[in-house]
């Protein structure tokens, strides 16, 4: 073999060892290209008019094609068992009764639930459900067919969940040996009241039960996290417990809907024909994070408010339009730009805001580390500030008496009992030093104050945009105010360490 032909002959094989060991090494430091990663083809959606009759065979045909692919779970779940420590401050009661530990025995109990859910991926065996159906389970099952006493049952596992939303993506571990059914999606965006709809779902473990009605109303708020809400459909197709996570179909059987709570009452556990189901389009945007397993949100770092009808004027606002600040944490985005407590926000990113649902919508919406302008009115002066969007983190969202202040002053109409702010209190409320303004000693119940936000040690730092430094100064300031006049507070809430501004309407 010439020297040539040898040079080529190593220089081929060193390349293909090469390329042997770069992908050894890719799987083993899973460094592969993220085209590999899950991915998946959302359904497509039946944007076409809801028209033509509806007959005595409609409901009947709809139920029947829905029966491949609605499916029902059961979970079970590990939960601590209380003992007798839990009801003795955690001290063993043994121990002190009697001078002996007590025997050891198990502090976790099984709980099962049911739930339902639909297959919304032949291929992949994924199926769709509610959060809260699978949310801590450590074993999930699905189950298919109509007898209740004759399914089959598979082990399903947990892709992704998204608690706003109370949607989670499950898939099958196992398939059946039957060709899975996928549901077909419709357009909830389209859904009116009135328009016809069916539930189909699993309640108290009655597999396949179909229950009929009308969409009662759209765009209900429902929170699902704290200060969080999702607008959902409202139905009085008979949803029950174990009916979460199925589907609510349209009259040509395509789901727009996930069945997800019911309005309850202390007399009653079951329908009270007033049921809630998330909007098929809101999840349906999800479905590529879900399959990738994380849902992935912006924030900026505020609670906010409704603007008062009553307090455009004060606000500086032309039109009732905007989301007020009510309290900007420390170190959060929002705090970091300059954005404060009592700024209107108006525009985000070239996008009017016209409530605070729409700015959070758009703010959730936006990619974390992007930069965009938040256009507000602060003391009747419009500014632009740019805030950098964090990603959102739920788990991560989710004080004393102020006795003893001098020179006590009730403001009559709010139902506030004011003091000054001592050296000793300072100390015992933990506020920044140099901190002056009005403390509140007491909140009349039933008042105008009463269930505002406002609590005792809280201190008032500002009324109507003027400093406060004592209780006669919050006083002389909410006494000028008329009757069904509203006040506008900066606080400085104690417990919290941080400041929050509200309106509050004079009686």
């Amino acid at each position: 073999m010439s020297s040539r032909k040898i040079t080529l002959f190593y220089a081929l094989l060193i390349a293909v060892a090469s390329l042997a060991v770069g992908m050894v090494l890719a799987s083993r430091l899973d460094l592969s290209s993220e085209s590999s990663a899950q991915t998946m083809n959302v359904p497509p959606m039946n944007s076409a008019p809801l028209a033509g009759p509806v007959d005595a065979t409609t409901f009947r045909t709809i139920a029947k094609n829905a029966t491949g692919f609605v499916v029902n779970i059961r979970t079970r779940a590990k939960r601590r068992a209380p003992d007798m420590n839990d009801f003795f401050g955690g001290e063993n009661p043994f121990d002190r009764f009697f001078g002996r530990p007590q025997p050891n025995r198990p502090r976790d109990q099984v709980v099962e639930s049911a739930g339902t859910g639909f297959v919304i991926s032949a291929g992949d065996a994924l199926i769709l459900t509610n959060n809260h159906v699978v949310e801590g389970a450590t074993d999930i099952y699905v189950a298919f067919g109509e007898d209740q006493y004759d399914q089959e049952e598979f082990r399903a596992k947990l892709v992704g969940r998204d608690q706003l939303t109370d949607s989670a993506l499950i898939q099958l571990e196992e398939k059946p040996a039957r060709p899975l059914v996928e549901a077909k999606f419709g357009d909830s965006a389209q859904m009116q009241p009135g328009d016809w709809v069916m539930a189909i779902g699993n309640p108290f473990g009655l597999a396949h039960t179909v229950t009929v009605g009308v969409i009662s109303a759209t765009k209900r708020p429902f929170f699902t996290a704290e200060q969080r809400s999702q607008d959902v459909l409202q139905t009085d197709a008979a949803i029950n417990p174990g009916n979460s996570g199925g589907p609510l179909l349209n009259v040509r059987g395509e789901v727009i809907g996930i069945n997800t709570a019911i309005l309850a009452n202390s007399r009653a556990e079951g329908n009270l024909g007033i049921g809630f189901a998330i909007p098929i389009n809101v999840v349906r945007n999800l479905l590529p994070d879900l399959r990738r397993g994380e849902v992935v949100r912006g924030r900026i770092g505020i609670s906010m408010l409704e603007v008062p009808r009553d307090a455009v004027e004060e606000l500086g606002l032309k039109e009732r339009r905007g989301a007020l600040v009510a309290q900007v944490p420390k170190d959060g985005p929002a705090a970091k730009a300059g954005i404060q407590p009592g700024d209107v926000i108006i525009e985000v990113n070239g996008k009017p805001i016209a409530d605070r649902e729409e700015l959070t919508r758009i703010v959730t919406g936006t990619k974390p580390g992007t930069t965009i302008p938040v256009t507000l009115v602060r003391d009747r002066k419009q500014m632009t500030l740019n805030v950098t969007i964090e990603k959102l983190d739920l788990e991560a969202e989710s004080g004393g008496s102020a006795r003893g202040g001098t020179e006590e002053d009730t403001t009559a109409g709010f139902g506030l009992s004011l003091g000054n702010v001592t050296p000793s209190m300072a100390r015992s409320l933990r506020l920044p030093e140099g901190m002056r303004g009005a403390v509140i000693m007491d909140i009349e119940q039933g008042s105008a104050a009463d269930g505002s936000g406002l609590a005792q040690g809280d201190i008032i730092l500002k009324v109507n945009n003027q400093e406060v430094t004592s209780a006669a100064d919050a006083s002389s300031l909410l006494q000028k105010i008329p009757s069904g006049g509203r006040a506008l507070l900066l606080v400085w809430k104690s417990r919290q360490g941080q400041e929050l501004f509200l309106t509050l309407k004079k009686e």
